[in-house]
Formats: C-alpha cells, sequence, structure tokens
C-alpha cells in the first residue's frame, strides 16, 4: 500500500467523510488515492477557502475538519484558516504535500518550511521522514486535534513518502479518561457560590466545543445565576432564559457589562478572559471572587488569577456544583437591569437600520437556522440582535476576526448540515475578501444564502476612524463596489437589491423561502454605527452610546 492510499483508508477509518482542499503537483499522490476512495472532496477555489470551509464544517457538526493542500503557496495560503481555528480552538487536521525529501533544503520548486511557519498557530506540526511511520503520525494528530481543547494540527507529507509502499500494521487508539476534579475542590466551589451575593455566571466557547451546554443550562437553571456570554459563548443559554443578560465586552448589552462589573463571584465556564471582553483588566469585576472552569491550565490565571480553578470534565464539573443561592435581591436587580437596557428597534426614516432588519431575519427564521458571519459591524449587529438556540447555529470568527470568514464557512456548515438552513451575513468589505468561493456553491449546487450590508465602507475602521481618529477616514471608502447582484447572477445564483425599509419584509421572505442558493444585497447608511461600544483601555462601564438619527 502507498502511503497516499494509507492516509485516505485511515481518514475514512477515522470518520472523515468530507475534505476541502486544491491539488497540485506535491499533493498530487493524495489526489489520485482520492479519486478511488468514496470520500467526498470539495474542491475550494482557493486553499484559504478550503481551510475556513473545513473550520465551518467542524463547528457545525461538531466532527473534525480536513483540508488539504500542496506546497507552498498551497500550504501557506493555508495559514490564515489554521491561525483562525487555533484561535478559536476549532478541531482541523491540515495535510500538505512537500516536495520530495532528497530535495528538501534546496530551494526546490514550491519548498517551504510550512511546519516551521506553522508551529505559532497549531497545537501540533509533523513532518512525516519514513512511510512507516505515517500511522502513528494520523492518530496523533487526529487525537491531539480532538481531545482536550481543541485546535488545528498540520501534516506535512513530502511526495516520494505519499508515494512509498509499505506494510501498515495495527495502531492501537489512545485512551483517554475524562478529567474529573477534586471533591474538596468542589466543595469549596459551593461554599464560594452560597456565600456570594451577587454572583454572575460567565460563559464562553469552550462549553460548546465541551458538548456541554445542555450542563450550563441546567446549573443555571437550578442555581437561578445570572449569566453572560462571550461572542463565542453566544446561544449557550436559552433566548427566553429570564435572568440571561447577553453578551458582554466591547459591543456587548449594558445590563451584561453593568451587572459583571457589580458582581461579587464570577463564575467563568470555557471563557478566557480576552481583551474585547474585559475591557480594563483590572477594572474588569473589581470586587468579585471567580471560579474559573477549564479544561487547558494555561487559561487559568493567564489574565485574570481566580480565587479557584477547577480543570476538569465541564458537564460534570457543573453538575456537581449545582446549590441554591440565596440571592432573590440580586436577581431582581438584573432582572430591572435587563428590563431597562433593552433593545429597542424603533427607527425614524425609510432607510434600512440594521438592527431591525436583523431582528426580522430572526423572527422569520427557525431555530434550526445556521447563521455564518463575516468579519465587522454586520458580525457585531448579529451577536447582538439574533437570539440562537445553540453555539453551533452562530458561526463566527472571534479570536483573528478574519474577514472573508463567512463564506466559505457557510459551505462547510452546510455540507455538515444539508438539511438546515445556512445564512451567510456580510458587509461589501468581507465578502469580496473571498468571493471566488462562489464558485464552489454554484459546482455543488449548496443552498446558501447570503445576505450582504453594504455601507460601501470597511464599516468598524470607518466607525473607529470617526470616534478617535478625527473623522480622517484613511482608505475606508468602498462606494465603487461592484453590482453585486450582476455578480451572483453571473454565479447561477438569484439575487435582489433593495435600498428602502418598506422593501424588507418581503425581500427577507424570499431570501428564506429559497430553495436555491440566493443573495440579498442590502445598501444600508454609510455612517452607522455599532453602539454601545467601549473605548479601548477603560473599564465596561463606560460605553459609548448615540442616538440614531434619521436617514
Amino acid at each position: 500500500m502507498k502511503g497516499a492510499e494509507y492516509l485516505i483508508k485511515a481518514l475514512q477509518e477515522a470518520g472523515t467523510d468530507t475534505l476541502f482542499g486544491y491539488p497540485g503537483g506535491a499533493i498530487m499522490p493524495v489526489y489520485d488515492a482520492l479519486y478511488d476512495s468514496g470520500l467526498q472532496h470539495i474542491l475550494c477555489r482557493h486553499e484559504q477557502g478550503a481551510a475556513l470551509a473545513a473550520d465551518g464544517y467542524a463547528r457545525a457538526s461538531g466532527r473534525l475538519g480536513v483540508c488539504l493542500a500542496t506546497s507552498g503557496p498551497g500550504a501557506t495560503n493555508l495559514l490564515t484558516g489554521i491561525a483562525n481555528a487555533y484561535l478559536d480552538s476549532i478541531p482541523l487536521l491540515a495535510i500538505t504535500g512537500q516536495v520530495a525529501s532528497p530535495v528538501m533544503g534546496t530551494d526546490a520548486f514550491q519548498e517551504v518550511d510550512i511546519l516551521g511557519m506553522s508551529l505559532p498557530v497549531v497545537k501540533h506540526s509533523f513532518l512525516v521522514q519514513r512511510v512507516e511511520d505515517l500511522p502513528m503520525i494520523i492518530q496523533q494528530g487526529i487525537e491531539i486535534a480532538t481531545q482536550g481543547r481543541p485546535g488545528p494540527v498540520l501534516i506535512d507529507i513530502p511526495k516520494d513518502i505519499q508515494l512509498a509502499e509499505f506494510e501498515p500494521g495495527a495502531i492501537e487508539p489512545g485512551q483517554v479518561e475524562p478529567l474529573q476534579v477534586e471533591d474538596g475542590l468542589l466543595q469549596r466551589a459551593r461554599e464560594l457560590i452560597l456565600e456570594s451575593q451577587r454572583p454572575i455566571l460567565y460563559s464562553g466557547g469552550g462549553v460548546g466545543l465541551a458538548d456541554a451546554v445542555e450542563a450550563l443550562r441546567q446549573f443555571a437553571e437550578h442555581c437561578s445565576i445570572p449569566c453572560v456570554t462571550t461572542l463565542k459563548g453566544i446561544g449557550n443559554h436559552p433566548v427566553d432564559t429570564p435572568l440571561h443578560l447577553g453578551m458582554l465586552g466591547m459591543h456587548g448589552t449594558r445590563a451584561a457589562n453593568l451587572a459583571v462589573h457589580d458582581c461579587d463571584l464570577l463564575i467563568a465556564v470555557g471563557a478566557r478572559f480576552d481583551d474585547r471582553v474585559t475591557g480594563k483588566l483590572d477594572e474588569f469585576a473589581p470586587e468579585a471572587r471567580v471560579i474559573h472552569l477549564d479544561i487547558d491550565p494555561a487559561e487559568m490565571g493567564k489574565l485574570r488569577q481566580p480565587d479557584l480553578s477547577l480543570r476538569g470534565d465541564l458537564s460534570s464539573t457543573l453538575a456537581a456544583l449545582e446549590c441554591n443561592p440565596n440571592i432573590e435581591t440580586w436577581r431582581q436587580q438584573c432582572s430591572e437591569l435587563k428590563h431597562k437596557h433593552r433593545w429597542r428597534y424603533e427607527h425614524p426614516g425609510k432607510g434600512i437600520w440594521a438592527p431591525s432588519l436583523i431582528r426580522e431575519l430572526a423572527e422569520k427564521s427557525d431555530a434550526n437556522q445556521i447563521i455564518c458571519c463575516d468579519v465587522g459591524q454586520h458580525q457585531m449587529w448579529v451577536a447582538q440582535h439574533y437570539p440562537f438556540s445553540h453555539p453551533s447555529r452562530h458561526l463566527s470568527s472571534s479570536g483573528l476576526g478574519t474577514m472573508g470568514y463567512g463564506l466559505p464557512a457557510a459551505i462547510g456548515a452546510q455540507l455538515a448540515n444539508p438539511d438546515c438552513s445556512v445564512i451567510n451575513v456580510c458587509g461589501d468589505g468581507s465578502f469580496m475578501m473571498n468571493i471566488q468561493e462562489l464558485a464552489t456553491l454554484k459546482r455543488y449546487r449548496l443552498p446558501v444564502k447570503i445576505l450582504i450590508l453594504d455601507n460601501q465602507r470597511l464599516g468598524m475602521v470607518r466607525q473607529w476612524q470617526e470616534l478617535f481618529f478625527s473623522e480622517r477616514y484613511s482608505e475606508t471608502d468602498l462606494s465603487d463596489n461592484p453590482d453585486f447582484v450582476a455578480i451572483a447572477r453571473a454565479f447561477g445564483m438569484e439575487a435582489r437589491h433593495i435600498e428602502q425599509a418598506d422593501q424588507v419584509s418581503d425581500a427577507l421572505e424570499q431570501l428564506i423561502h429559497s430553495t436555491h442558493s440566493y443573495l440579498l444585497h442590502v445598501s444600508i447608511n454609510p455612517q452607522e454605527n455599532v453602539w454601545p461600544l467601549v473605548p479601548p483601555g477603560v473599564s465596561n462601564t463606560q460605553m459609548m452610546e448615540h442616538n440614531y438619527e434619521s436617514f
């Protein structure tokens, strides 16, 4: 058996059914083995698109995403997608071809040290030096990518090793026992919860990655503790949870930010205290004790020193912490905060106001709708105004903030969930980043919907230039955008352009109920900003807000 043939066989035996990639000379033996395999390969139109589609597939399915590329520029084009998966802890296996072993180190055609280049943005990278090592490396790569805190793994395979013949032996799968928290630590955590007067449950993306959403919901319901989430934790709680205060942080709800600032106990679950969440770190929950639940010891005390660290399986740990704190006054205060600072959707003028449009999209969609966001103002409007039923329904590049993420991720999500409706919400800037993947939609007849919120600007950068750079709008004008409807139709899609508020309802109905791929191009005001906003370097209590003007 050739090394390339074994690779495909091993992926199939590991449960992989879909690959994303782009062929080339150094990976050609793998593509030859793929020809007769029965595996579904999705030919993306750029290797970055392949990596991001594999990321979207992994998020929407809870399974390993796999992408392929050739050496040199093929491999380097994967790196942004690999880094995106690394910063959001997504299980991804990137397999790259490499020049033949005898010419490595000679600056051969399309030779780069992809192992060295990838090291800062992977859990692990492998260079296969003997074909006999391939079985163990593939098994270890899959285990590393999927176990503990998930993340990307890269396997670089020289072309001669792909072609080499060998007789693979049996490999015993590794056994990993769930990590359990000591009883004494659990008892101390319950004591801290019962002693608290103003606790807050703060959860992030680690909850969904650990398949602990139901356990978190049961804990929150049993303890009746007010809760907030990060951007990646959106969907951790049901939308109708009375004490769910929403997303916190730079563009979080006023209720969430104020409640966290006033809490005396912060129960952090699968969250990492990143800067977009905390604002000025030493003023984040300044009076609170902290209980930190996570699987990754590197996160314990990295930014905020916890009073108690609980490293272990989230589901069993949360179940063991259930108790009944006497916090009725605090519950009432948080409920009043939520009501006082609820979103309002009244807006004057005939123009289309993005928050209202997103809210109406949610009202017209079913609970299983998957939304894949790009990066920018539209990403924050979706996070603020679309109530998600589960974290796997909301795909967003949180850590790296990768413009161009949404369309490839939507392709991956649609393939992972063929019976679900998938919508890519994007801006006019981010849509152009991976626009070539419209050809992938066409090739595989995927019914992905695209909603472009077009302000003819790099909106988030323009907003910061307005607020913090004296309205010096340097290189953020996109008023020379192409005709997005014409582009969509050139790729065989139905498409429509709207500009007025009275067109929104009918246009959204068309978008949602189309049985084919569909693009809705929505013109919004170039001056529209995302509110509230916590400026850099200040406490989350110092949120900037603005009265919406008529347009």
